[in-house]
């Protein structure tokens, strides 16, 4: 491994920030990919983390996809030794979406590929105006194997997930807000700074009520809505449990902002 770190994690103010930091264009190679396991560890491990944000060095590239170098290393030997590599490119994103608080992702330039595989496991995506956001490997001879054929198509809707992937064509930011890819889109150098305002004001509220709608979601989501409404009653009735929802509602009682625990 390179001695320079090619992802960063600074945590202040109950907000985790990882950037991507591998130029030019901060591809997902095997450091970025080990070292994406090594801070998840210790984000996993800091107890006062509410909010985590995922954004790439510069304004250039959030990721421009894989490490296309070394595919040639995967071909020919196998069914067995391909599925391995794309279970573990999925592995660092999937722990990332398990993650018990909001995520929150910065599409600071182009998110193609892996980029747009790592973005799509986040749980919240603001796009610079200029990113472009895609998954091209079609035009490989291959496709996503990163989540994205499974995590887009939840997001957008199957028959959309398919153009996109079948085409490989790149969505601009504001058509990527269109069909709800990204959730808002902000001017060149203003997705950092719109991030953090919007992570300080989610974690000024209970780590516990936020980890627990956040599962309840989550949860649901691949469940019928009968099965579905039993889940959100059980996380509901954990809430209740918390020293935090007596204090919310003593707050709202007595007309004052509310002093959670954490």
């Amino acid at each position: 491994m390179n001695s320079k770190e090619k992802v960063s994690l600074t945590i202040e103010n109950q907000i985790a920030i990882l950037m991507i930091q591998n130029p030019p264009v901060n591809i997902l190679d095997a450091d970025v990919v080990e070292e994406l396991h090594h801070k998840i560890d210790i984000i996993e491990q800091t107890s006062t983390i509410k909010v985590v944000l995922i954004t790439g060095d510069g304004g250039k590239a959030f990721m421009a996809g894989g490490d296309i170098k070394s595919f040639p290393e995967w071909m020919g030997k196998g069914v067995d030794v391909a599925k391995e590599k794309s279970q573990w490119l999925q592995h660092p994103l999937n722990r990332i979406e398990a993650l018990p608080y909001p995520t929150i992702c910065i599409l600071n330039g182009v998110a193609l590929g892996g980029g747009c595989e790592l973005a799509l496991a986040c749980d919240i995506r603001i796009a610079e105006k200029h990113a472009t956001i895609g998954l091209p490997e079609i035009k490989l001879g291959l496709f996503p194997g990163a989540g994205g054929t499974q995590r887009l198509a939840r997001l957008v809707g199957k028959a959309k997930a398919k153009e996109i992937i079948f085409t490989g064509e790149p969505l601009s930011a504001d058509q990527a807000l269109a069909i709800g890819l990204v959730n808002t889109v902000v001017p060149k150098w203003y997705g950092l700074t719109t991030g953090i305002q919007l992570a300080k004001k989610i974690a000024t509220h209970s780590r516990q009520a936020l980890t627990y709608v956040k599962q309840a979601i989550d949860e649901g989501y691949e469940q019928n809505l009968s099965d579905a409404l039993i889940t959100e009653a059980d996380y509901f009735g954990h809430v209740f449990q918390t020293e935090d929802i007596k204090e919310g509602v003593a707050a709202f009682i007595e007309k004052r902002k509310p002093r959670f625990l954490d």
